[in-house]
């Protein structure tokens, strides 16, 4: 492997690491990698995803995309009933074999918690999960990870959208019948749901933080 190549892992995973490790996960097996495999692969890029079996590397967040999350996290965290839900950040998913993605921000049943070691929940754990949609991923955000957390069961799913600086929040709830979402309404100033559990989040809380 070439020293431009090594020097390319290294800024994109945001750690060194050697070229044989990088080649383990630069190179899958024939049959794509699985959920199992992203604790076992050495060096792995932070908040690597599986997708359909091909391993998924993420770009370093834009100030939106971090602020955004800290407003959902806090918010939600702050009216989730603790005895029932749990709020969680960057955690992976496994929602099937060769499916493990990382949904930004879910909300879990607090029965479901693991031990501190756990590096991913069972998609029947999360009662929503939500994405921010990046530049760089957009696809995936809007319309093959929607797909995948509908087929596995999730209840709930919101898709937060960057419009000239502002949030955009779509939230869809799960057909169970035809394994889809269907739409809940959209927020521009203000989320305000009954379910999972009673959610309001002032949006516009994001231009003061």
């Amino acid at each position: 492997m070439g020293k431009l190549r090594e020097r390319e892992i290294v800024r994109r995973g945001g750690r060194s690491m050697s070229a044989e490790s990088a080649f383990q996960w630069q190179r899958p097996p024939a049959e794509g990698f699985t959920a199992d495999d992203l604790d076992k692969i050495p060096d792995l890029p932070s908040h690597a995803e599986l997708i359909d079996g091909s391993l998924i590397l993420v770009s370093p967040q834009k100030i939106f995309h971090t602020l955004m999350l800290d407003l959902l996290t806090q918010s939600l965290r702050s009216s989730a009933p603790r005895s029932k839900y749990l709020v969680r950040r960057d955690m992976s998913v496994v929602l099937s074999k060769r499916q493990r993605p990382e949904p930004d921000v879910i909300v879990v049943r607090a029965d479901a918690e693991p031990d501190l070691s756990g590096t991913w929940y069972p998609a029947e754990a999360v009662v929503l999960a939500i994405e921010v949609v990046s530049p760089e991923s957009e696809i995936r955000d809007r319309h093959r990870k929607p797909q995948l957390y509908a087929e596995a069961g999730i209840p709930y799913h919101w898709r937060v959208e960057n419009r000239e600086g502002k949030p955009v929040v779509y939230a869809y709830e799960l057909d169970p019948v035809i394994k889809a979402y269907t739409p809940i309404t959209i927020f521009r100033d203000r989320v305000q749901l009954p379910d999972p559990f009673v959610i309001d989040i002032d949006l516009t809380e994001l231009e003061r933080m």
